[in-house]
């Protein structure tokens, strides 16, 4: 295992977020904000309005910027995160997670939980030297961000989608040319 499962579900959710602005855009209603929120075992208060929701949409351009900069710059970004939302780290176990990391409380809204966990995770991914695990879809046409948690860092795309469409593309120029 490269990261802790904490870390994981919070860079699989930061992923999911930023991604959900590409075509075709997703993260539209407050029923998807929901099912988000249940998706990644977020805890906490949940207002499931659509202030709620315009307010964690607004997250994914920063979100994207701190998981696709250089490593110097995601820790300024990540320091500033957690400086702004006056994160406090501190161990917390609940439903079927053992120990690990909240840096808020519950009650803090759900776009700053949502940013701090994110920062939080990333802690560990510019610590372990591991900012090659996130990057850009290798299809040309689209600007999806790609967490790569492979043995062998072999992920490309960011959805199945993504590569279907580049293996019938392959395909097809295999067979053009036969």
């Amino acid at each position: 295992m490269i990261f802790a499962h904490d870390t994981v579900l919070s860079l699989q959710a930061a992923v999911a977020l930023v991604n959900s602005a590409s075509a075709p855009e997703t993260l539209t209603t407050v029923a998807e904000l929901d099912a988000f929120f249940d998706r990644f075992d977020y805890t906490g208060r949940h207002d499931r309005t659509r202030t709620e929701l315009e307010e964690v949409r607004a997250l994914r351009p920063g979100l994207r910027d701190l998981m696709t900069s250089d490593r110097d710059t995601a820790a300024e970004l990540v320091n500033d995160v957690l400086a702004k939302a006056q994160a406090v780290p501190r161990l917390i176990r609940h439903a079927a997670y053992d120990w690990h990391v909240h840096a808020v409380g519950p009650d803090e809204p759900l776009a700053t939980r949502i940013a701090v966990e994110t920062a939080m995770a990333m802690i560990d991914v510019i610590r372990e030297d591991e900012m090659s695990r996130l990057g850009l879809c290798a299809d040309d046409e689209c600007d999806g961000v790609v967490l790569d948690l492979s043995r062998n860092r072999s992920k490309r795309y960011c959805s199945t989608a993504c590569t279907n469409r580049n293996a019938v593309a392959a395909y097809r120029a295999r067979q053009s040319q036969a």
